[in-house]
């Protein structure tokens, strides 16, 4: 082959690995909200299993935390009531393991994945997978970065987008779920592993050299992450998203009561005498909310780094008087709507938490939105808030664009969207959005 041939060679080849790439994070995540998690189905578990399996491959797991098995008709109404992606936590090393020394992922659990993953992209809904709590492994260890660790993540990462390589935009990675940090040593531990995680996954080649990935903060929370987490480095740019996640106020999301629970949230929902008023919150309410999720925009998203919620949730409890639970509902209502509103504001993929038990155990509450078993909307408030808050929201979508320019012929065969977010399969006369940019057909 002469100079010329291997010039052109060359340049064919440059052309045709641009024109597979996978659009950009930007622009796929206006598509992704509202988005929805499968909640404790495919990251159940014991810690006592870890880097074992068991004689079914641990597909017994997926109903041992809720009882519904994950069929296409879930997925179908999850769809039908507007989500638009879907987070799978999912557990790997926890009883999914054939051989603990090459830590070899079950081919029977994977084959389970990948068919609850293409539940989803056969729906056209865009999905979230990761390495959840998986016994905690590697979370829970982030006190010093270790060969071992850095071993199986790359063992278990491998296997995992491999078996994945060739699906499109609508599948993304992301490496973990609540690492837990708590001083600046694991801060930087954690940097290394997110490193490893993104080296890892493009070193698979295939769609995943540019697949959109998603990135942890530390512990996920939003003033962590904005106080103490940089992203990781990347062989392509605009191919990665950070994630958080939301349940402030404790006392009123339910993930934790040390004293008086809040029951109602939001200033028009308190109660203003009686026994009721001291379950009024009395922090972390509308304003508190706006700021948090601003401070994610103005540190990520404003700066090319979508952000996934990829959790939050507030218990639905029942009161036992009408008065109460009215303004109660009211206040599951709104913090979801505002959630999803700010969200939207912000440039964020707001997820709510499911779990998926459709009992509301008194003044505990539950974090259920769907009755999977019933193909029904379990908490109406919940539903109803998280509708009217995606509505109520304006994507920032001129963040992620370049300038506009006039489209041409070659363009027809591109990824291409509307302004509304749709995905399109060819462009008529008007703005679209093709490869990240705005073009217009005439």
């Amino acid at each position: 082959m002469n100079v010329r041939q291997l010039l052109l060679s060359t340049s064919m080849l440059a052309s045709t690995m641009l024109y597979a790439q996978l659009p950009s994070a930007q622009s796929i995540a206006g598509q992704m909200y509202p988005g929805w998690n499968l909640g404790n189905t495919l990251e159940a578990g014991s810690n006592t299993t870890l880097y074992t399996t068991d004689s079914n491959g641990g597909l017994g797991q997926e109903t041992s935390w809720q009882g519904t098995k994950t069929t296409q008709a879930i997925i179908d109404y999850v769809k039908a009531q507007g989500f638009r992606s879907v987070r799978i936590p999912c557990s790997w090393v926890m009883g999914h393991i054939s051989d603990s020394a090459s830590l070899t992922i079950d081919s029977r659990w994977m084959a389970r994945v990948r068919e609850v993953v293409d539940y989803c992209i056969a729906d056209g809904l865009y999905v979230v997978l990761n390495d959840h709590w998986d016994g905690g492994w590697m979370e829970n260890n982030l006190s010093a970065y270790t060969t071992e660790n850095a071993t199986r993540l790359n063992q278990l990462w491998t296997q995992i987008a491999t078996e994945f390589r060739d699906y499109d935009e609508h599948l993304l990675f992301a490496g973990f779920n609540e690492p837990a940090c708590d001083n600046s040593q694991a801060y930087q531990v954690l940097m290394r592993y997110e490193q490893d995680f993104v080296d890892i996954v493009r070193a698979t080649g295939g769609n995943n050299s540019s697949r959109t990935l998603v990135v942890q903060g530390p512990s996920t929370d939003i003033t962590k992450t904005v106080q103490n987490f940089s992203m990781p480095t990347d062989v392509i740019s605009d191919r990665l998203m950070v994630e958080v996640h939301y349940y402030t106020p404790p006392q009123f999301t339910g993930v934790w009561e040390n004293g008086t629970p809040y029951y109602f949230w939001g200033s028009s929902n308190h109660i203003s005498s009686g026994t009721w008023s001291s379950y009024n919150a009395t922090w972390g309410e509308e304003s508190y909310l706006k700021e948090q999720l601003k401070s994610m925009y103005d540190n990520f998203a404003s700066k090319g780094y979508p952000v996934l919620l990829g959790e939050y949730g507030a218990n639905w409890r029942s009161l036992g008087n009408t008065a109460a639970q009215k303004k109660h509902d009211a206040s599951i209502k709104l913090f979801n709507q505002l959630i999803c509103q700010y969200s939207v504001d912000y440039g964020i993929v707001p997820c709510v938490w499911d779990i998926n038990v459709a009992a509301q155990n008194g003044t505990t509450g539950v974090m259920t939105v769907l009755n999977r078993n019933s193909l029904s909307v379990f908490c109406t408030p919940a539903m109803e808030g998280i509708t009217a808050g995606c509505a109520a929201g304006t994507w920032p979508l001129s963040s992620g664009l370049q300038s506009l320019q006039q489209g041409s012929a070659s363009d027809q065969s591109d990824q291409s969207y509307n302004l509304t977010g749709q995905r399109i399969n060819a462009q008529s006369a008007g703005l679209c959005i093709v490869n990240n940019c705005k073009l217009l057909f005439r």
